[in-house]
């Protein structure tokens, strides 16, 4: 892939994926390589060896989404999510998920105030800014949908009255994919509104001993200070959202959603929102390698993340694929656009 450069070396926007009206170093004052390097070095006090988990985990975050991480016990599913959520000086709130939590446990009630005779609303943990939402699928489906609404629209809607939930707003869901005693899978259109779903996977040899040096990573989580401000976090977010996304680029987008509607192995193809979605996710990583514009090599980099989840793969075919096989293969099936 080529990109077109002026005379003093900077890409320019005629034909090419580069526009320079808006620059990702320009976000705060402190700049947006280096905040999202603080939070990447802090993060990884805790978490050794899992830089790519880490930066998605943020990415994910910067591009106003939520993030699912499915993985086995005992990897750091819950360890990434609070050591993110210590680094960023916010609210934040966990819940466990269990079969018998209500609706009402992450929402709020209305609770009577005998001295006024009055109804007074006492928010639920949704009202946060970072939730963690520990083993989700151990929840009723009742439960469950109670997130939908917060999701999707960044509100709570409690006795008709719809209260909006302050920026920054992210859910961070953990769920075990292998013991599925006692568990509820998360229907469809609650995995379409993750924006990533990543797995951490067991660690290395020399990570693992520095585990053991390290005694675990609970006493380095809780000792973890906040490295950038809620307002910061806000300031780049208003930054990703000015990351250029050429033409081309988002003609790259739909046919990739519309092979994989089309892809004969793939039983429910993308939807308008995960398309959406993957825009959101390609300019948080252009935005975190230090650009203002987005290329494939991004779609590409988040593609399996940002995909792999939202699609369901036929199974009366023999041999089905894995959702993530069935990504790839669209991504090899629609062409590369070529900046002129």
């Amino acid at each position: 892939m080529t990109i077109d450069v002026g005379a003093d070396g900077t890409p320019t926007a005629s034909d090419g994926f580069a526009n320079a009206s808006a620059t990702a170093a320009d976000i705060a004052p402190r700049g947006f390589a280096a905040l999202f390097d603080a939070i990447t070095a802090n993060i990884e006090q805790a978490i050794h060896g899992k830089t790519e988990a880490v930066e998605l985990a943020i990415m994910c975050m910067l591009a106003e989404g939520h993030l699912l991480v499915e993985d086995v016990p005992g990897v750091g599913k819950t360890s990434l999510a609070k050591a993110l959520s210590a680094s960023v000086d916010c609210v934040w709130k966990r819940v466990q998920f269990t079969p018998d939590l209500l609706p009402t446990d992450l929402v709020g009630v209305s609770v009577y105030q005998r001295s006024s005779e009055s109804f007074r609303f006492q928010a639920g943990p949704l009202f946060a800014n970072i939730v963690l939402a520990d083993e989700i699928n151990r929840a009723s489906p009742k439960t469950q949908s109670a997130l939908l609404e917060a999701m999707e629209e960044r509100q709570v809607t409690v006795d008709g009255v719809s209260r909006q939930l302050a920026p920054p707003f992210m859910v961070i869901a953990t769920q075990n994919p292998v013991d599925q005693e006692g568990t509820y899978r998360l229907p469809e259109s609650q995995l379409d509104r993750f924006l990533l779903r990543i797995s951490i996977g067991y660690p290395g040899r020399a990570s693992e001993i520095r585990m053991l040096e390290d005694q675990g990573s609970a006493k380095v989580v809780s000792g973890l200070d906040p490295v950038v401000s809620a307002e910061e976090i806000n300031g780049m977010i208003d930054a990703v959202r000015t990351v250029y996304v050429a033409g081309a680029l988002k003609s790259y987008l739909v046919d990739l959603a519309e092979a994989s509607r089309h892809h004969p192995g793939i039983e429910l193809g993308l939807s308008p929102r995960a398309t959406l979605q993957l825009a959101a996710a390609t300019r948080a990583h252009a935005a975190a390698r230090g650009r203002s514009y987005a290329t494939p090599d991004d779609v590409k980099a988040v593609g399996i993340s940002a995909l792999a989840h939202r699609i369901m793969v036929r199974t009366d075919r023999g041999a089905a694929l894995s959702p993530e096989d069935a990504v790839r293969e669209v991504f090899e099936a629609v062409a590369v656009p070529v900046a002129r």
